[in-house]
């Protein structure tokens, strides 16, 4: 089957664990999940099976890695590809003062010849597709012309998916925050980028938080990346995945809208299984809730949800069947007690 970039979840340091995409490939069965970004130190030097581990469930996954040595990034690719990732992904894009101490990043923008010398050893080391998410510029600097010599160079040592963040990185006086609410949204640069480049994928990234809109950057370009809206409002994804046409990466997971009760129903009973599994191999439950805790934004019973799998009392007292309860809390509109072990109201009666 052809890869495939129509939705992508971005890579967010913190948020895009395993377990919080497992919660999204039920959401989407056709959305491309990627990693947090791993730093090839980690890789080479640290637990490599911690960083790389994902269940089976989550492809197509794409593996984002941050670091500047050609060497290190083409070991470091290999092992991905090795672990059974769909893609390697190079991080040209995060610019916070850490990342720029490594020397990667936004950064690597002003050395697209180091970053061609990369994605040409990681090409060499892996059969599967090498790609680039970047920034339309550094600082204050707004011409086109410094993105598209960056995305030509890369184009010229193979690369052929280019996941454009639509904004500049500032990368003096703004921090990681900032820097993605702050600097302008140039879509027009990026819509340059793909008539400069049109046998290149070119993925929009930044700003995208409306069904409508996501639906109308998937026609103008070949996919859209979510990232705050998908850990923010993580039911866009199933309003978005039916738009992809049927079958896909997970054709035995549920797929209809979003709103359908009889899938969230079935959503939940597949991630309350996942949970129970790694609860009893010692994962925390919080790490394992804490990308469900957006789900149902805006439905009755939705801040009790989030506020009963945020409360570490109910947590400890209740392990995984905390779902469960918070579910029934929603299901009454979360006009129930919230102190652990309180009564559940019956399932049966779920009217999300």
């Amino acid at each position: 089957m052809m890869a495939d970039w129509r939705l992508c979840v971005a890579p967010m340091i913190d948020v895009t664990d395993r377990h919080c995409r497992y919660f999204h490939r039920l959401l989407a069965p056709r959305a491309r999940l990627y990693t947090e970004m791993i730093t090839t130190g980690a890789l080479l030097h640290g637990d490599a099976a911690r960083h790389l581990d994902f269940d089976a469930a989550e492809h197509p996954v794409a593996l984002q890695l941050g670091g500047s040595e050609p060497d290190a990034l083409a070991r470091s690719a290999r092992l991905g590809a090795d672990w059974g990732y769909d893609e390697i992904n190079l991080n040209c894009g995060c610019p916070s003062e850490r990342v720029q101490r490594g020397a990667f990043g936004a950064c690597l923008m002003a050395e697209p010849r180091l970053v061609a010398d990369c994605v040409r050893a990681m090409q060499d080391a892996v059969p599967v597709p090498v790609t680039v998410k970047h920034r339309l510029g550094l600082d204050y600097e707004e011409s086109y012309d410094f993105v598209r010599d960056f995305v030509g160079i890369l184009y010229e040592a193979g690369c052929r998916v280019f996941i454009a963040h639509a904004r500049n990185a500032v990368l003096k006086g703004l921090s990681p925050k900032d820097n993605r609410e702050k600097p302008p949204l140039r879509y027009d640069a990026v819509l340059r980028l793909k008539r400069d480049f049109p046998d290149a994928r070119i993925i929009l990234n930044g700003g995208l938080n409306q069904v409508s809109d996501c639906l109308d950057w998937m026609q103008r370009l070949d996919g859209v990346m979510l990232g705050r809206a998908a850990w923010h409002h993580p039911d866009i994804l199933a309003e978005l995945d039916p738009h992809l046409g049927p079958g896909g990466a997970a054709s035995d997971a549920v797929g209809s809208p979003a709103d359908d009760p009889a899938r969230a129903e079935a959503i939940l009973e597949r991630f309350e299984a996942y949970a129970a599994q790694q609860h009893a191999q010692g994962v925390p439950l919080h790490i394992l809730v804490r990308g469900l805790l957006g789900w149902r934004a805006g439905r009755p019973g939705a801040r009790q949800w989030r506020r009963l799998l945020s409360d570490p009392r109910a947590l400890r007292a209740e392990g995984p069947a905390v779902l469960r309860r918070a579910w029934d809390l929603l299901a009454a509109g979360g006009d129930q007690d919230l102190r652990a072990g309180a009564p559940a109201s019956s399932v049966g009666q779920s009217r999300i």
